[in-house]
Parts: C-alpha cells; sequence; structure tokens
C-alpha cells in the first residue's frame, strides 16, 4: 500500500508499505477515505518532536481521519464491511487506574495514531485499529465530515470542561480548527458571547460566519483593552487554542475573578508562563485539555443533526501524493488556509 513518511525535519516522502493484518478478533481493518492536517503533525514535520514524542525517522503521521471497514475480526459487532466510520485515534487498555476512573484519554498504556512511541499514522492506504475506536456515522455523514469529527470532539471535550455555556461571555484566542471547533459547541449550547482572536483575516472572518460576536487580530490592536470595554465585568473563561505564551497573557487580563482558563492549544516550547499574582488573587482556575475523552459520539451527533456544519472549515484538498505540499502551507499559513485534507481513497 501506499504511505507517506516523515524522512526528515521538514521532509517526507511516498513509499510503499506492507498491507495490514487483523491480529485480534477485536480489530477492524479500515480503507482511509480522508485525513485531515493537524496542528500537532506540523509540530512533527516541522520540529521533528512534540515535548519529550520525539519523531525517529521514517515515520508516519497523520491522526485525523474517515474510512471505510473492510474486514473485521470475529467478535466485533456493530460493524460491517462497507460501513463509513469516523475514527478515535486513541486506543486505552481498558485495564489501568486511568481506565478504571474514566479517564482513559490518559491511559497508562495508550497508544494514538501517528505519535512517536505510540503508533504509526492514517496517512497510507490502510489501517487497523480496534473496534472501539472506529464509530459509525448516520446516513447523509460525509467522508470529509466523519474526518473533522476528531477535532470537532475536542472543541466538545473543551467547553464540556469549562464553564456552563448558557449566557456565557467567552473568548477563544486562536480560530484554526481547533478554535473553530471550540466555538461551535460553544454557540450551539448557548454563549451569549463569543469573542474570537486570530493573526490571519480570513480566519476571522470565517468565525464570523460560525458564530463570533466580534474578532479581532492582536497585531492590529489591543484585544484586551477592547474587549474590556465591551465587557467591564470581563469574560467567565477563555479557550487559549494557539499554543502562544502572549494569548495566555492575554487570557489571564480577560478573564473576571473567578474566571477558568482552557488551554487547548499545543506550545511548541517546553514551558510556559503565568502572572501568578494574577492567577492567584483572581483565583483563575486553569484547566488543560487532552484530547476528547469519550465525546466523539457527542461530535457526530451534532453533526448528523444539523446543529453544527463543518463544511465552511474545509478550505484545501490535496490528493495522497502532494500531502507535502498540503504540510507546508499549513506550517506557513498560507492562501487563507483553515482545514486542509488530504484525499486518499473511497470517494
Amino acid at each position: 500500500m501506499r504511505s507517506v513518511v516523515l524522512t526528515d525535519i521538514g521532509a517526507m516522502k511516498m513509499v510503499v508499505a506492507d498491507d495490514p493484518k487483523l491480529e485480534r478478533d477485536t480489530d477492524v481493518l479500515l480503507d482511509i477515505n480522508v485525513v485531515g492536517v493537524c496542528g500537532s503533525d506540523v509540530h512533527y514535520y516541522t520540529t521533528g518532536r512534540i515535548g519529550s514524542q520525539v519523531v525517529q525517522h521514517p515515520f508516519r503521521v497523520g491522526h485525523e481521519c474517515s474510512a471505510t471497514v473492510r474486514e473485521v475480526g470475529s467478535k466485533v459487532a456493530g460493524l460491517k464491511p462497507g460501513d463509513l466510520v469516523a475514527v478515535d485515534p486513541a486506543a486505552s487498555c481498558g485495564e489501568c487506574d486511568q481506565c478504571n476512573c474514566g479517564r482513559e484519554h490518559t491511559c497508562r498504556n495508550l497508544t494514538f495514531l501517528g505519535t512517536p512511541g505510540q503508533g504509526e499514522g492514517c496517512l497510507c492506504d490502510r489501517i487497523v485499529m480496534p473496534a472501539e475506536s472506529c464509530f459509525p456515522v448516520p446516513e447523509g455523514v460525509t467522508p470529509e465530515q466523519a474526518a473533522i469529527i476528531e477535532p470537532l470532539s475536542i472543541g466538545v471535550y473543551s467547553v464540556q470542561l469549562s464553564v456552563p455555556m448558557q449566557g456565557a461571555r467567552i473568548a477563544i484566542l486562536g480560530c484554526g480548527p481547533i478554535g473553530l471547533s471550540v466555538l461551535m459547541p460553544a454557540h450551539v449550547q448557548g454563549a451569549e458571547r463569543i469573542y474570537v482572536t486570530d493573526k490571519i483575516d480570513d480566519r476571522l472572518r470565517v468565525a464570523e460566519q460560525a458564530g463570533a460576536c466580534w474578532t479581532g487580530n492582536p497585531d492590529k490592536e489591543d484585544i484586551v483593552t477592547t474587549i474590556a470595554e465591551q465587557e467591564p465585568l470581563l469574560l467567565d473563561a477563555v479557550f487559549e487554542c494557539c499554543g502562544e505564551q502572549d494569548a495566555l497573557d492575554q487570557a489571564l487580563e480577560l478573564l473576571k475573578p473567578g474566571g477558568k482558563l482552557v488551554i487547548v492549544g499545543i506550545p511548541e516550547v517546553d514551558r510556559v508562563s503565568f502572572t501568578i499574582d494574577k492567577l492567584r488573587r483572581h483565583e483563575i482556575c486553569v484547566q488543560n485539555i487532552r484530547r476528547q475523552n469519550g465525546c466523539v459520539q457527542a461530535a457526530i451527533d451534532l453533526v448528523a443533526s444539523g446543529d453544527v456544519d463543518v463544511d465552511f472549515m474545509v478550505t484545501h484538498r490535496f490528493p495522497l501524493e502532494r500531502t507535502k505540499e498540503a504540510y507546508d502551507m499549513v506550517h506557513n499559513y498560507e492562501d487563507g488556509v483553515v482545514k486542509a485534507l488530504i484525499e486518499v481513497g473511497g470517494q
């Protein structure tokens, strides 16, 4: 089968790889349809690491995907060949202390698609996943929409761990795919005012279409002052979705006493800092987000019901042979890119 692998920093190529096979009777063999280009994948491409997870080349990344079931193990129920599925890239052991307390996303033995030391990714024709990672989608949900379920489920989980949305006043700092994936469920759940910032004006225009009440570019205006003028009591929650120190600093200035900072973005640096006086005196709660923790089905339901329309996020499509072009575009924020998809097959 075809497989696209990272070969060095900023380098990748297509190779021929062995076809995967079912190894357990609870496994599912999948034909990949669409793969989304995620910022974390791009980190591995451009820097070769995220924190302690360091790429050993060659390595295949990619974790956002939709697929068609090709074959199922003898103990798999509820799935059959031909089913379109959204793939949860995480596979937990189901036995450790974390799994037993409902934290499968921080499983001690978790494996995740496209993560060094855990498992290679889905930038290829076929993969094998455990059945519990394969979520059939209803008729009417497209392969592209199913591929976006993964980032949307992170947004659903982020909102779930924040504050009650009904009537809330919030900010989302960074409106790439993850920021937009936070915005949509927040809007559906009744957030009264959603302020969105980004350094790319094209993304701000997309955020306005998705329900933002105000958008601003921190390179062009003082967003803290501008938002505070509209919200003198400040905000209930701020979602940091770009992984930047400046955004963390802005978040502390925007939060009301007792407010909640939700860190969704992945910084490229090893350390970030906070103004401890502000953090302590205002009793700000800091909540980190680790993947999606059981929110895949909720994200599917949002799309299938029509409550959330994710199609507007897709701005660029590439065949598997042009994956490097897609990664370069996303890394350099070229051509107003919001979400780039790799079309593998099954369209």
